[in-house]
């Protein structure tokens, strides 16, 4: 390699400050955004990248608990580059690397080791840990996990602590909870949370005993949000609970004050809420065009059908019947051959170029300018004091480019390994990455796609 010396005659030349480079989530990633919520079963990988496709700017996969997912083994499917983790009978948790620099994992836990665990094992999949504390449901509550965590805020925080402590900094810790009956009580455990290190806090605008019917109280909510923001954390506050759509976002911030809005129920029923202009007419426009995704992804049939027959939104060429006989027809079959005829063959590869066209066409996300200016300043620093040290290791940019192959080959990802031999470690994972076209991970994907 050669080396350029610096002599004590030589004037080193003028170099612009360097802007800082997000190379993962930051908390200013969680500002100005819409969301998708994690949601058991609705949530599933084809849901999640209609979203992002439409405009979510981050997506939350469902919950799940700490345990399962320590007995799942990884897998990454050759054809499409699914990676599954796998339980005895079924996979648990399925993602794609498409998804991956938007994708916040949330784990179901009342154990920081266990915790802690669960998060290394799908790290390497994922931008970000959220840890689930307002589920009120059985399945979620019985061992003391989601809402129970609620009045037990020692452990809560204890998990966040171990959470952030054992993740690498690429990966973002966040919490999800419920609005505690007394606004005093709220404020205080919000405190202990945002004292853990957290990137982000989610706010579901209704109280552990409040149900979907129950109205969300969003009013509630600006107080907590200017609490935080006090604190001078940088920490996000999203709103969660009766949006409707991207629009209704607008209304939700002016009332809460919110940094971001995260969208259910809404987006169970069409996940082209997010766009400015959802789908109409989704049960003949947008199911079959589901169905082919689903069926080329190799997505569990049950799991699908029960998706599908969430959807719904304004008709304009289907009538109510008609779309009643459409669903009792979905709801009748038994695997993906008996709607071959709805969807209209099993190709699938259009409906995911389409996706992956849309994600690497996204502008770049919007960040609070001072706090970028802040991290541009602090980055700056950093690059003029490291030059000083080591002036002399300098190398000249022409000497350096070439020698690295990025190019992950197939084997590589079908075996499971991150980086290949003689190979640079990749990036940590980016909200930019995607509109890079040396990026691997989409390399990878379109290959598999031609």
């Amino acid at each position: 390699m050669v080396r350029r010396s610096l002599s004590g005659s030589e004037t080193p030349p003028h170099r612009a400050p360097k802007r800082a480079r997000i190379e993962h989530l930051t908390s200013e990633d969680f500002k100005n955004g819409i969301f998708l919520a994690p949601m058991v079963r609705s949530g599933a990988l084809p849901t999640r990248l209609y979203a992002l496709k439409h405009g979510a700017t981050l997506v939350w996969g469902p919950e799940m608990v700490d345990k399962a997912i320590l007995h799942a083994e990884r897998e990454v499917d050759p054809e499409t580059g699914v990676v599954s983790y796998n339980g005895k009978t079924r996979a648990m948790f399925t993602t794609h690397p498409i998804e991956k620099p938007y994708l916040i994992y949330q784990i179901g836990s009342s154990d920081p080791e266990l915790a802690v665990q669960a998060a290394k094992t799908v790290m390497q999949d994922v931008s970000g840990i959220d840890l689930n504390c307002g589920c009120p449901k059985p399945f979620s509550t019985h061992a003391g996990m989601g809402a129970a965590l609620l009045t037990n805020p020692d452990l809560l925080c204890s998990i966040l602590t171990a959470l952030r402590k054992a993740m690498p900094p690429e990966i973002t810790v966040s919490a999800k909870i419920r609005l505690l009956p007394s606004q005093e009580d709220t404020l205080k455990l919000v405190e202990r949370i945002c004292d853990t290190g957290i990137s982000t806090l989610t706010v579901h605008c209704r109280t552990r005993n409040m149900r979907e019917k129950d109205k969300a109280v969003i009013g509630r909510l600006r107080e907590i949000v200017e609490f935080v923001e006090k604190m001078g954390k940088g920490i996000a506050v999203v709103e969660n609970g009766d949006c409707t759509g991207y629009e209704d976002a607008k209304r939700v911030r002016e009332v809460t004050g919110a940094h971001s809005v995260m969208i259910a129920r809404a987006a169970e029923a069409n996940p082209s809420c997010f766009s400015p202009e959802p789908l109409i007419d989704v049960e003949s426009i947008f199911i079959p065009a589901y169905l082919r995704l689903a069926h080329y992804l190799k997505a569990n049939w049950n799991l699908t059908k029960f998706c599908v027959l969430q959807f719904n939104g304004t008709r304009k060429t289907l009538t109510k019947t008609e779309t009643v006989q459409l669903k009792q027809s979905i709801s009748r079959s038994k695997d993906f051959e008996e709607v071959k005829q709805l969807a209209g063959g099993w190709t699938g590869v259009e409906e995911m170029e389409e996706i992956i066209a849309a994600i690497e066409a996204r502008p770049p996300r919007k960040r609070d300018v001072e706090s970028v200016e802040v991290q541009e300043a602090e980055s700056s620093q950093k690059a003029s004091a490291e030059e000083d040290e080591n002036a002399e290791e300098q190398t000249e940019t022409e000497e350096v480019e070439g020698q690295f192959n990025l190019e992950i080959p197939l084997k590589a990802h079908v075996g499971g390994e991150v980086t290949p031999l003689n190979t640079v470690n990749p990036h940590p994972p980016s909200l930019c990455a995607p509109l890079l076209p040396s990026n691997p991970r989409l390399q990878y994907v379109r290959n598999r796609l031609r």
